[in-house]
């Protein structure tokens, strides 16, 4: 903790000496030199990298928390009977040993037979309980979306969300007048459940040794693959295919949900100024920005470390208590490598949409119990490894568009 706080003071120091690095060597007309604007770029990526260590650290610690907590609840008269009444069976000790022993390569009728409860249509079967905690933790791990939005959890295919288009209104009346109708408008948003998987290959002398945790290495293996997969289709998904054959189904983007308004896209192709990120802030409906928060990536990121507003404050703060993230305009922002990159060049650029603002709750994704993993024994045999495969069902939606706004780049090299 006291690391983490250390570092903490460390990059706030840092960036009011790299601010006021910048404003000394302004010159009359307020331009930096171009040798001082490499220099300020320097130490914005060492305030950056600080950054990142200090999530590193953070995440450390809530593993090591996660770690040490207790495992077990306490012991009741009849502990053995409780366990029976109130565990799944895929939560059951037996279950989770049966699980890896298959996965290890123990085919025994013993084995098949505590698996029967978990077996899926493909051959499968579903992963215990407490794998599939790690694996969920692996994939919040790679992916800052999941933390960011609403999850819900559903045993079918689809899931249905009524919406309140409507929610009428209240009118004066004299006294003894009728009063008038007003009833609720309703609509439908609906969750499927597309499939998403990932192949992976484990030498047998892994498998076989007792010493190591194979339950961690895959969980952490398939995590990574699996939360890069979610965030990029959570942020630029298709949503559902008309030729499913050619591009799979996939989660509808939160970027495909939407369109920037006139206001909110930029004059300037490459560049961003403190008046776009006023008019996307307070282009949001105001009971939505009490809990929103920005999304870009980290090349918009360092553009808008630069930006003051009209008192010639810097609009970026950085987030100076454990656990609490940086700001502009007092709202958290948050970033993704699978948001669109600036790239400089204005062809590239145009039209991109760069930044998100809003309450990312109303992304909702919608989980289909339960992942499932398959042994493959033949397939690299020849060189000595099993591969697996592990496969989930997954969607996600913006589910109320108001809740966003998104801001553009335009097609122009004007001053934005």
């Amino acid at each position: 903790m006291s690391k983490i706080i250390e570092l903490r003071n460390k990059r706030n120091t840092l960036w009011e000496q790299t601010k006021a690095f910048l404003e000394q060597h302004r010159d009359e007309n307020g331009l930096v030199a171009a040798d001082a604007v490499e220099q300020y770029n320097r130490m914005a990526a060492d305030v950056k990298a600080l950054g990142e260590e200090i999530t590193r650290l953070e995440d450390q610690m809530e593993m090591d928390a996660r770690l040490s907590a207790p495992t077990s609840a306490p012991v009741h008269a009849d502990p053995k009977a409780d366990a029976r009444k109130a565990a799944r069976p895929t939560a059951t000790e037996g279950y989770n040993r049966a699980f890896w022993d298959m996965m290890r390569g123990n085919n025994s009728l013993e084995v098949r037979d505590a698996l029967s409860v978990g077996v899926n249509e493909n051959g499968g079967f579903t992963v215990p309980d407490e794998f599939e905690r790690q694996l969920i933790q692996g994939l919040e791990e790679n992916n800052i979306f999941r933390t960011l939005a609403h999850t819900i959890h559903t045993n079918s295919g689809t899931r249905t969300i009524p919406l309140a288009t409507d929610s009428g209104s209240a009118s004066w009346i004299e006294e003894g007048a009728a009063i008038q109708e007003s009833d609720m408008s309703f609509a439908q948003e609906t969750l499927s459940a597309y499939k998403l998987g990932c192949m992976i290959k484990v030498s047998n002398e892994l498998l076989n040794d007792s010493a190591f945790n194979i339950a961690a290495h895959i969980a952490q293996r398939f995590g990574v693959r699996f939360g890069n997969a979610e965030e990029d289709a959570f942020i630029n998904g298709t949503g559902p295919s008309a030729n499913p054959q050619v591009t799979p189904s996939q989660p509808t983007g939160i970027l495909t949900s939407l369109t920037a308004s006139a206001g909110n896209i930029t004059e300037d192709a490459v560049t961003v100024h403190f008046d776009n990120i006023y008019k996307l802030y307070y282009s949001l409906k105001s009971p939505y920005r009490r809990k929103a928060s920005f999304l870009c990536n980290e090349t918009l990121l360092l553009q808008l470390m630069l930006l003051k507003d009209g008192n010639g404050n810097y609009i970026w703060k950085p987030g100076l208590e454990v656990g609490k993230p940086d700001t502009i305009l007092g709202r958290p922002i948050y970033t993704s490598g699978y948001m669109p990159a600036i790239s400089g060049d204005a062809a590239q650029d145009k039209n991109k949409k760069v930044l998100l603002f809003g309450d990312f709750s109303y992304y909702w994704i919608a989980d289909r119990q339960s992942r499932t993993l398959k042994r493959l024994n033949e397939l690299y045999a020849v060189t000595d490894q099993v591969g697996f495969i592990g496969t989930q069902r997954v969607d996600g939606k913006l589910i109320l568009p108001e809740a966003m706004q998104v801001m553009a780049l335009g097609s122009g090299k004007g001053n934005g």
